[in-house]
């Protein structure tokens, strides 16, 4: 007997949703049910959905020029770029389409600057529970069986440390490593903050040692932390830094930034791509960068984010038999859960509510940056009914 055979690859384990519609912080599925969206497409919807701002900047954009290849000068990269050095320590600038494509081409950043300083540096030092992408290049970067497993041989000069030690990260920095490469905060690692201290302390190791320090802000950044990215807390700056998720609101973009000193060494024909960079995803990028960056609206994210976690942190009191702690900063946050995170999210599902699971069985919370007082706590509201689901049916 023949066997179906599905016409979409099937690598995701698919919740039997349909979403037709989404609006800020709600999507409607086919059948009209809705959803409070607690995921924002994986911190993708910084904005929520369909806001009207970036409806308009697309829209605008459409009606004059979807793609002409990096060919020629696009005047929306080149606004993109501008508003991102100049709100941060970059020179420089590479749009990609994704956070994957902007890591790798990290990794190729790091291996030509040392390559043109004629040195033989090739290590890049990674840390346990990091996920840079699903590229061969950024599975070799984690290290993790769970992403390895099967795709060998791996792409050779990476070694993993354990997350946050800081004896062991003094104790690898020799004169074969070109760069020290991890998340400011780990989100699919389980919403893991490094502390600043230790962000200054790798800083301070890298300039000691000439190797580059390479952050990935794919997840954390563009105001999910409550600062434009998460590294700004700690006072310090990278010499490379991935960008994507957030930075397009929902529509395609990532992006790589740099200083002149590290991607001295990315000259023409050294690199390329021929979406990454195109007018409509520039134009929607460009307004998200103007939205983020207005004086009050990072202050709101953190006023949200401490409204949200006092919130989550009465639900840990509540349903300590569900939740052992909160994690995160700004609007990035975890539950730490007690029972299987699968049974949390599936009491969610129930409650019409989205979330995200994470390593260390964490439930990810996300919701849109913009999300309105009275939607988190609806959450909260939702986040308590499931949990009682839970404490119903689970032994003491």
């Amino acid at each position: 007997m023949s066997v179906a055979i599905p016409s979409i690859l099937p690598t995701y384990n698919r919740a039997p949703l349909r979403f037709e519609r989404g609006e800020g912080s709600w999507l409607t599925t086919d059948d009209g049910a809705r959803y409070l969206d607690f995921a924002a497409g994986i911190a993708v919807n910084a904005l929520g959905h369909a806001h009207p701002e970036l409806v308009a900047a697309l829209t605008e954009q459409a009606q004059k020029l979807w793609h002409v290849s990096n060919l020629y000068e696009i005047p929306a990269q080149t606004k993109l770029a501008d508003l991102l050095v100049k709100h941060t320590f970059a020179d420089t600038v590479f749009f990609t389409n994704s956070g994957t494509e902007a890591a790798e081409l990290g990794i190729k950043m790091v291996r030509k600057y040392w390559s043109e300083n004629a040195e033989a540096r090739s290590t890049i030092l990674t840390f346990e529970g990091a996920f840079h992408g699903r590229s061969t290049g950024a599975i070799a970067a984690s290290g993790s069986e769970k992403m390895t497993k099967g795709y060998g041989p791996l792409m050779p000069g990476f070694k993993v440390l354990p997350w946050g030690d800081m004896d062991a990260l003094r104790a690898a920095m020799d004169g074969s490593v070109a760069a020290v490469m991890l998340e400011t905060i780990q989100g699919e690692g389980g919403i893991r903050v490094l502390p600043n201290t230790y962000l200054r302390g790798l800083r301070d190791l890298c300039d000691e040692t000439g190797a580059l320090m390479v952050l990935d802000e794919v997840q954390c950044g563009m105001g999910r932390s409550g600062k434009l990215f998460a590294h700004q807390w700690s006072g310090v700056a990278p010499d490379i830094m991935m960008v994507a998720k957030g930075i397009g609101g929902g529509f395609p973009l990532g992006a790589l930034l740099a200083t002149q000193n590290a991607a001295r060494g990315m000259t023409a024909g050294t690199h390329g791509s021929t979406y990454g960079g195109n007018p409509l995803a520039c134009a929607v990028g460009a307004r998200v960068m103007e939205i983020v960056t207005r004086p009050t609206f990072l202050a709101e994210v953190q006023r949200k984010s401490k409204l949200l976690t006092r919130h989550l942190n009465g639900l840990v009191t509540a349903h300590s038999h569900v939740f052992e702690e909160v994690r995160g900063k700004g609007l990035l946050l975890g539950l730490k859960c007690r029972v299987p995170v699968a049974d949390v999210l599936e009491a969610n599902y129930a409650q019409h509510l989205l979330a995200v699971p994470a390593a260390d069985n964490v439930l990810r919370l996300l919701p849109p940056l913009n999300i309105s007082d009275s939607d988190i706590f609806e959450g909260i509201a939702r986040l308590d009914r499931a949990a009682a689901t839970i404490s119903k049916v689970e032994p003491a």
